[in-house]
């Protein structure tokens, strides 16, 4: 074999475990960050006259711990460099960063919550599990005090200043409060700093509430219970035949967490588009309004797309798209089972329910949602996120609504930092040859920057 080069995406193996193919890989004098498959994935590829998306069964294992070192391994610093599947080894150690990050967040600190949060994904990342100090010699973004961390965890099975935390008064209030929809790190350390420790005492008090933390509280119970894929898939169809009512042929993708593989979340995102660039400007008004006829959303916030500020040359945190983050009534008996019988006629079992507890299909409110305290309700509240992109703009949308949040904040970074372009969730735009980069795919854009393609389920960082 040559030398490895950063262009090689894949090494294929006949007759040779994972262990071996490494090791040789090792001893190249180039880094190769190529995915290590077996022969069947490259003959399945020929048969289908195309590269086949790599599944875990042509995946070549890695299993060698023993004798690990960190040069062994090249792990770049950038997460979109990295394949991080759900499949995590140092779960003890992540999940002690997570808290220590979480909490450098609550005290508004984002020096402390990034360095956290990246020694986390490292860790996350790696295809060991670390079990010395030695195994983490060269691997990039651990910081000194994320080390002291894991060599306590190594020696005392916990680490003493997550245990401290974990059982400290703001931490857990914080926690609590910001578990409530519509309430952010300022507002719980306001309601900390004014005394307030529980839910109790918050629904006791005379503070104003913001009509989203209404709703968040009304229905606090049902939304911190974690959304089930199957749930989530049948939120999609619901959703998908309520976009084809006044809309056929457009396209509703479940994204974030699901979409990378995981089997439970905190909400669900669904991005829309319709390749006839236009026609989606005001379905997203539409598919509320009729939704809310049908006694299925118990709160919505739209926000219009904002359609000239997407056109920045600078990366930003939030995108401008149409979008509407709601509560969402799923009945229990249409998970996997959803057909809403779209006849025309509004008298179905939802609506009558609806009329009956003075629901009126009215959305944007949630006065009428005391239905909420009965016992062994027949019905679960859901967060839903609703994102409409325009079909150019829609390959950039699904790669920044996929995350994970540090997967994409890297993958901007690196953009800015190594390909002088500026990434968002709308376009790519190359500040030397000073021209938006069209891409009709998510594999178009890691293309323009000159990067393996990591799919979705490799971007748990």
């Amino acid at each position: 074999m040559g030398q490895n080069s950063e262009s090689v995406t894949h090494v294929v193996s006949e007759n040779n475990s994972g262990d071996e193919v490494f090791e040789l890989l090792a001893k190249q004098s180039g880094i190769c960050r190529a995915a290590l498959i077996d022969i069947t994935w490259f003959t399945e590829s020929m048969a289908a006259g195309k590269p086949l998306e790599i599944e875990n069964r042509h995946r070549l294992q890695v299993n060698r711990t023993a004798d690990r070192s960190a040069t062994d391994i090249p792990v770049s610093q950038y997460a979109c460099q990295r394949r991080t599947t759900l499949n995590n080894r140092n779960n003890l150690f992540t999940n002690a960063l997570k808290i220590l990050a979480e909490n450098a967040e609550f005290c508004e600190n984002e020096g402390r919550n990034l360095a956290f949060a990246r020694a986390s994904s490292i860790l996350k990342s790696l295809p060991y599990r670390v079990t010395k100090m030695d195994d983490l010699q060269g691997i990039p973004s651990l910081g000194e005090h994320s080390k002291k961390v894991i060599k306590e965890i190594l020696e005392d099975g916990n680490c003493g200043e997550v245990e401290k935390l974990i059982q400290n008064e703001r931490y857990q209030t914080l926690k609590r409060f910001t578990s409530i929809f519509g309430v952010g790190v300022k507002t719980a350390d306001k309601w900390y700093r004014e005394g307030l420790r529980t839910l109790h005492e918050l629904k006791a008090s005379k503070i104003k509430l913001t009509k989203e933390q209404e709703a968040g509280l009304l229905y606090y119970e049902d939304l911190i219970v974690p959304v089930t894929m199957a749930e989530a898939d049948s939120i999609r169809k619901i959703v998908e035949e309520a976009v084809h009512r006044f809309l056929p042929a457009a396209v509703v993708k479940l994204t974030g967490g699901f979409r990378r593989g995981k089997e439970s979340g905190h909400d669900v995102d669904l991005l829309i588009t319709h390749q006839d660039e236009g026609k989606e400007q005001g379905l997203l008004h539409q598919v509320i309004n009729w939704m809310a006829v049908q006694g299925m959303i118990l709160y919505d916030d739209i926000t219009d797309n904002r359609d000239q500020k997407w056109k920045t040359k600078e990366p930003e945190l939030f995108d401008h798209f149409a979008k509407c983050y709601l509560i969402f009534k799923l009945q229990k008996d249409m998970v996997n089972v959803v057909d809403l019988n779209t006849s025309g006629d509004h008298d179905s079992l939802a609506v009558n329910e609806a009329k009956e507890m003075g629901l009126g299909g009215q959305a944007g409110t949630c006065e009428h949602a005391g239905c909420a305290s009965v016992k062994d309700k027949d019905w679960k509240a859901i967060r839903v996120d609703l994102v409409v992109a325009p079909f150019s703009q829609y390959a950039y949308a699904l790669l920044g609504w996929t995350g994970s949040r540090l997967f994409e904040r890297d993958l901007r970074r690196y953009a800015k930092h190594f390909k002088h372009m500026s990434l968002s969730s709308h376009s790519l735009f190359d500040n030397e040859q000073k021209r938006f980069l069209m891409a009709a795919t998510e594999e178009e854009i890691f293309a323009h920057l000159g990067l393996d393609y990591i799919p979705p389920q490799e971007r748990n960082a």
